[in-house]
């Protein structure tokens, strides 16, 4: 009888966590999960069922060690909720984060594989939070020339994640914290061990962020946005720049969220100059209702235009969260 090797191991790394109260009585385990499935026309005219925005399921814990300290874990796959795949044959089965680590009155300390200093941030400087294929402007504009592990995913590059790293989080000093991600790995082949540094702050009506980002190729990646709140208005802008070799990309996007009692509304534009070119405009647009505090149905629709194409995306979704 054949065995589903990737089912049988997620089976088991869950029975494994799920057990580890019962042994630990000051443990704590979760198990977490956000669920997408829409209907959307993609940039290539072609109409799909299936994930809008990334669905994942994570199982995460933390051990109370005493004094303040606490042994931390989270280990994280995503998947197209339309076929029940994992999200790509040539990703790492725990893609998404597989860490283990510290967290104190110094911080906070990961190893293993995450979102680097500046892809873990990012998110709230786009009114999509850098997720959603059909309208964000983030999507298709940031990052363009940098990836975080050239070799993160059987030897592909990884968009956002690196590989056996070391992940650090500071606390929060007058609302200002600092973000750093590394690996004293240098395999055959590197140019430079790779590093991330991220400044952010955060205050009741204002976020903003400086990184600064190279890989293990020597490419680099520099990063400022900030959010402005009012009330049920957040308004927000972002500058990328991402080199690779010789080759420049300079990213500028903005946008709005404005939220109604039970909707949210959001609209971004933006777009990619590289190496002199624009290569890539977006101007898109969101009507977000929340049924419940964990159901949300919406709609979306963009208007991308490229070098030589141009293409109008659409989606309707819905998503739950656990």
């Amino acid at each position: 009888m054949k065995t589903n090797t990737r089912g049988s191991l997620l089976l088991a790394s869950a029975a494994l966590v799920l057990g580890v109260p019962a042994a630990q009585a000051q443990s704590e385990v979760k198990i977490s999960g956000f669920l997408d499935v829409g209907v959307y026309r993609d940039t290539s005219h072609v109409w799909n069922v299936g994930p809008i925005q990334r669905s994942f399921v994570a199982f995460s814990g933390a051990e109370d060690l005493g004094d303040g300290l606490s042994a931390i874990f989270r280990l994280s796959t995503r998947f197209d909720t339309g076929t029940g795949a994992l999200e790509s044959a040539t990703k790492p089965f725990w893609h998404d984060e597989s860490t283990v680590g510290l967290k104190g009155r110094f911080g906070t300390v990961k190893f293993g594989r995450r979102l680097d200093a500046i892809n873990s941030l990012d998110w709230q400087f786009d009114p999509w939070y850098n997720f959603n294929r059909v309208a964000s402007p983030a999507w298709d504009t940031w990052h363009y020339n940098f990836s975080s592990d050239p070799r993160g995913n059987s030897g592909t590059p990884e968009y956002g994640r690196l590989n056996n790293g070391i992940f650090y989080d500071s606390p929060t000093f007058g609302g200002f914290a600092l973000h750093l991600s590394g690996s004293p790995e240098k395999a055959v082949g590197d140019v430079r061990r790779p590093l991330g540094t991220a400044v952010t702050y955060n205050s009741e009506n204002l976020a903003a962020i400086g990184a600064h980002s190279r890989n293990s190729a020597g490419d680099t990646d520099n990063f400022v946005g900030a959010k402005v709140t009012v009330s049920s208005v957040a308004v927000m802008a972002a500058y990328n720049v991402s080199k690779a070799g010789a080759s420049k990309a300079k990213a500028l996007t903005a946008g709005v969220q404005y939220t109604l009692g039970a909707a949210t509304f959001k609209g971004g534009w933006g777009q990619v100059d590289v190496d002199g070119v624009k290569a890539v405009k977006v101007l898109g647009g969101g009507a977000y209702y929340a049924l419940s505090k964990r159901t949300t149905v919406y709609g979306d629709v963009a208007h991308k235009k490229f070098v030589s194409d141009s293409a109008n995306t659409y989606g309707v979704g819905i998503t739950h969260t656990f």
